[in-house]
């Protein structure tokens, strides 16, 4: 079969296996991800990372990647079967020149793809480098290099990720709480274990067998229908907390003691609040999507807040540009900007939430209460046919608000906010609004969305 070209996205390489990309596929892209290195004037040999999820398509896949990297000279640091957390901190700890891990993330059992770093774990996205090998792998010309590159095991990378991450906190100041966490057969299920193997909490284990067909739901948190068992259990159980995780572990979500989804702003916010005792004045930095509670939050214990464009990849570029500290975006992904490099940190994002809650001596949900400011629309999809007519309907209509166009387009008014924007791969537009008040927040959701879909002509 033929590589479907559409596979190459913003922030990584995803399709059907089989049906979109095949392990000829993932051949020509370890041959084309040498190339990206020698084109960055990486020169000389190179040593690169590579991991696989548990996708039942995954072994065969990173078989073949590591040929076509070997082939093209290229030696491999195999850490096997590794969340994409664990990828990030294998290829930063160790100075390795770059990496690729073989997974699809939160989609369905049938798909697969790749996530692609350089070295500090730098992501590889669309423009920095996926658009470039998306022409080198559907063209499919190479040399082999005339010394194949060697390949070497390396398997203590979990331990020494948890051993790392627990520096960044204090043990003896978390409770013996009880913790229910559903990684949905997904791959967070490796560091958790390990995790909590020192904390002196009760751990409460949901969906920890690795299972690529996904057999209890979609490894997707943010969906609410696939949290649904987890607050059941929180509640039967008597849980203080609940961690939902998404397939490759590079996402997490967190329930209140009620059951409760805890709005992903006000962990933000509170992660900001933690991490700017640690660097005061520090930036931080959150996606455009309407969440002011962080901002709140971030200006009230005295950092700088930094908006960024919505994709890890994205807000990741801009942390490092910036020099913040801390970045969180609103899909669960929770960024530290270390000596190390800039990635997803979620063994110690929740070490801080652990002792955080533990000292402040009330139950998780009274602790999050006073940040439950504002109302929010939750992110509404539509099919659009003309992205670019819908924003500029948007702008003459609320030609009196505060105007951004970082990512899409944002409008703020003192008592609502909202930000549109495309999807990078659909034609659909997504809308995030948030108010003052519930009733502010739906009268303006649905104005904005009679707007999205051509109902309105003011």
């Amino acid at each position: 079969m033929k590589t479907n070209p559409e596979i190459f996205k913003a922030y990584d390489i995803r399709g059907v296996y089989g049906q979109d990309l095949d392990d000829k596929t993932a051949y020509l892209l370890g041959q084309a991800y040498v190339e990206l290195r020698r084109k960055d004037g990486k020169t000389g040999e190179s040593n690169i990372v590579v991991a696989e999820d548990m996708r039942l398509s995954s072994p065969q896949l990173k078989s073949s990647l590591i040929k076509g990297l070997t082939e093209a000279g290229a030696n491999v640091i195999d850490i096997g079967l590794a969340s994409t957390p664990t990828f990030y901190f294998a290829v930063a700890n160790y100075g390795y020149d770059g990496g690729i891990i073989v997974s699809a993330s939160h989609n369905p059992a049938e798909w697969n793809g790749f996530k692609l770093v350089r070295e500090k774990a730098l992501p590889v996205s669309g423009e920095s480098g996926i658009y470039f090998l998306r022409d080198k792998v559907v063209n499919g010309d190479f040399k082999l290099a005339k010394i194949a590159g060697e390949i070497l095991k390396k398997d203590d990378v979990l331990k020494k990720q948890i051993e790392h991450d627990l520096q960044f906190a204090d043990l003896e100041k978390i409770k013996p709480l009880k913790v229910a966490v559903d990684p949905a057969n997904g791959m967070g299920a490796q560091y958790t274990e390990e995790l909590f193997k020192y904390l002196p909490c009760e751990l409460i284990k949901m969906n920890f067998k690795l299972d690529g067909t996904f057999p209890a739901h979609e490894a997707d948190p943010i969906k609410e229908e696939n949290l649904i068992y987890l607050q059941k259990t929180v509640i039967k159980e008597k849980a203080d907390l609940g961690i939902a995780i998404d397939g490759d572990g590079d996402r997490i979500f967190f329930i209140d003691n009620n059951g409760e989804a805890i709005d992903q702003s006000i962990i933000r916010g509170i992660l900001a609040m933690i991490f700017l005792r640690e660097k005061p004045g520090a930036k931080i930095c959150y996606d455009i999507r309407p969440g002011r509670i962080t901002r709140d939050l971030i200006e009230k214990n005295g950092g700088i807040p930094i908006v960024t464009r919505v994709g890890h990849s994205l807000i990741k570029e801009q942390a490092i540009k910036e020099g913040a500290y801390f970045a969180g975006e609103s899909s669960g992904h929770f960024f530290l900007n270390t000596e190390l490099g800039c990635f997803e940190v979620p063994v110690i994002i929740i070490l801080k939430l652990l002792q955080e809650f533990s000292q402040s001596n009330k139950t998780v949900s009274e602790f999050i209460d006073p940040y439950k400011k504002y109302y929010h629309s939750g992110e509404i999809n539509s099919v659009v046919e003309n992205k670019e007519a819908v924003f500029a309907k948007i702008e003459k209509i609320y030609k009196d608000g505060e105007i951004n166009k970082l990512d899409g387009i944002t409008v703020e008014y003192p008592n609502f906010w909202f930000n549109v924007r495309g999807s990078n791969t659909e034609l659909k537009l997504r809308l995030n609004l948030e108010a003052k008040s519930k009733e502010i927040m739906e009268e303006k959701r649905d104005e904005v969305l009679k707007i999205i879909l051509g109902n309105k002509t003011n």
